[in-house]
């Protein structure tokens, strides 16, 4: 399946309502899974190690948009601004083929450099504040 058709989706925690907002210009979306730490747990009579999968690590997701500024809702300010108040955000990302993974998350943004013909883009990276919530599609 190709990537193209994803959106990113947001709200605040503390929006009563629950209309996500799409963030616009999405060129690139991350891996997105849990990765268990091995644990090893080898008993002493053991003829070989022994490994049992600990807690989770989501680790960090990093999102790529289009630069664009001229909006108060445009996606570099909107990111932007919440880094900068330190806001916990809640996150839909849906694929093409429906399924959606919803997250809450605090934001680090910046702004890519460029050089001739380079593009400058939008990087957001997630730092992931819950569980994953994914939706198959129906």
């Amino acid at each position: 399946m190709l990537a193209n058709g994803a959106k990113l989706e947001y709200k605040k925690k503390s929006d009563a309502s629950d209309a996500y907002k799409e963030l616009q210009g999405l060129k690139e979306i991350p891996d997105c899974g849990i990765e268990p730490e091995k644990v090893e747990n080898t008993g002493l009579k053991d003829k070989n190690k022994q490994y049992e999968n600990g807690i989770g690590d989501l680790g960090d997701m990093t999102y790529k948009f289009k630069y664009e500024n001229k909006s108060a809702t445009s996606t570099y300010r909107v990111l932007r601004q919440a880094q900068e108040n330190g806001d916990v955000l809640s996150f839909k990302e849906t694929l093409s083929d429906g399924t959606t993974t919803e997250y809450d998350a605090e934001v680090s943004v910046k702004r890519t450099g460029g050089g001739v013909n380079g593009v400058v883009e939008v990087e957001t990276k997630m730092t992931i504040c819950s569980d994953l919530k994914v939706t198959d599609p129906s």
